[in-house]
This record gives C-alpha cells, structure tokens and sequence, in this order.
C-alpha cells in the first residue's frame, strides 16, 4: 500500500509539473490593426487553385477613408508619402521588369509617391523594412517618374491597389478617395 501510495505521488507530481511545462506563457495579443496589411499579385492570385507563378506582389497596409478629405488634407499634396499606412509599402518583381522607363532588376523595393492634384511622381526605392516615409532616403531613389491623377466616379473608402494586364505586362493602379493611379510595368 506505501508503495503505491508512493507512486500515486510521484505520477502526480510529474503530471503537475509537465503541465505547468506545456502551458504556454500568458501572451498579450495586440487588437486588429485599423489599416489592415493586404498582398495583391500579378497575375492576380484569386483562388489557392491558381498554379501561375506570380511575377509582382505589393505588400501594404489599406488605410479608410472615414469620411476624410484624403488628398491635399491627410495626405499633403507636395509631401512624401508611403503609399499605404505602417510599414513602406513594398513591391517584389519576381524577374526583371521595366517602370517609368528604366530597367528594374528582381528584388523588393518600397514604393513610394508624391501626390499632387493633377499628378502624382511615382517612387521605388531601394530601402526597405522601414516604418512610413520617416527615414525615406531620396538617395536610395532606384527610379521616380510622374503619372497623371485621376478622378474616380465614387468614393474608394481603402486604400487599393490592383493590377490589369497589358500586352508587355501589367498596369498598377493605386485608388483612395476620389483620386486613382496608375503606372505601366513591363515584363522583360
């Protein structure tokens, strides 16, 4: 009977202390973001079914609208601007490709603009895993070229960015508010 007493104990004491082992530290999970982090590819990447390897991919948190002047207000019209909210927004070119006529190799770049009214200067830039555009470093500039803004019909309340294929590639388009643009990358 002490026997078994015994082991009674001891099964006990190392069930209690392989469990204190196996519970997990208390972690503190932070809420949801309110600018969300989003991916979108080209060719776009619909289902899990789709096989195309994909040759673009924008990484970038999508800021709202809530019924803010975004452009010229929120986002100063003449100032730097990461293009998203959070982190950089970054673009990753699977191959090499061709934006605002200069040969771009593969890699990831954070991707940049400078809105204004009628148009928008368009920047890639070689510094990436930064926070916003504080540390944005021109010289680290891999290419800047302007393309027009647009007016869109409605109101766009995230952040978006999207692609449409083109004969030599893809056009990006980036929408917020009343304001759209966009930029030709192609494919070498």
């Amino acid at each position: 009977m002490k026997n078994l007493l015994l082991a009674a104990a001891l099964l006990i004491g190392v069930s209690a202390f392989s469990q204190s082992k196996m519970n997990p530290t208390k972690v503190s999970y932070p809420p949801a973001d309110a600018s969300p982090m989003d991916a979108t590819y080209f060719p776009l990447q619909v289902t899990s079914s789709k096989t195309e390897t994909p040759k673009v991919k924008v990484l970038y948190s999508r800021p709202q609208k809530k019924n803010r002047v975004i452009f010229g207000n929120l986002v100063k019209y003449g100032e730097i601007w990461r293009m998203g909210a959070n982190e950089n927004t970054e673009i990753k070119f699977y191959t090499p490709v061709k934006v605002g006529g200069k040969d771009i190799a593969a890699g990831t770049y954070s991707l940049f603009a400078i809105p204004n009214e009628k148009e928008w200067t368009i920047i890639l830039n070689s510094d990436i895993d930064k926070w916003g555009a504080y540390s944005y470093d021109k010289s680290k500039d891999v290419v800047r070229f302007n393309v027009p803004a647009e007016k869109v019909s409605s109101p766009i309340e995230y952040f978006s960015i999207s692609f449409v294929p083109t004969k030599s590639g893809a056009d990006l388009y980036a929408a917020w508010d009343n304001t759209q643009v966009k930029f030709p990358i192609e494919f070498q």
